[in-house]
């Protein structure tokens, strides 16, 4: 009995440490994922608020979106919890921030699917001209 229980304890030891292994890997998405990048002045005027300079956050957290962020213009306002999830020389800082959209990409078709101030991309990367993956919620 003694015998058959040790040779079941090995069988099932490689188990837990595959497990481990294999979560240490993993992370957790609980949103969506797309790229971001930097963007620079001149920030006004914006297509969502024209010259009003108080359109801007606190901080100067806000984003100009893509096409499919844009929604017509129904963008205007809404907010996003973004965290740096990677990118080339790992640029990512951890934790997440809080954005505001104020802009739609300048670019068309747009390169990322956020283009960031530069204080809020530093706020996440880094390293302030890499293009990293984000994984972002709408708040």
């Amino acid at each position: 009995m003694v015998l058959s229980f040790a040779r079941i304890i090995m069988r099932l030891f490689p188990l837990p440490i595959f497990l481990c292994i294999l979560l240490k890997q993993m992370s957790l998405v609980l949103g969506d994922v797309g790229t971001a990048s930097s963007y620079g002045p001149p920030y006004i005027p914006t297509v969502c608020d024209g010259n009003r300079a108080e359109q801007f956050p606190p901080g100067n957290m806000f984003v100009a979106v893509n096409e499919g962020l844009w929604d017509n213009g129904a963008a205007c306002g809404r907010r996003y919890r973004i965290r740096c999830v990677s990118g080339n020389k790992r640029p990512c800082k951890g934790g997440s921030i809080v954005v505001k959209v104020v802009d739609f990409c300048p670019r068309s078709p747009c390169p990322n699917t956020f283009l960031m101030s530069h204080d809020a991309f530093e706020a996440i990367s880094r390293f302030h001209n890499a293009k990293i993956i984000v994984e972002y919620t709408q708040i």
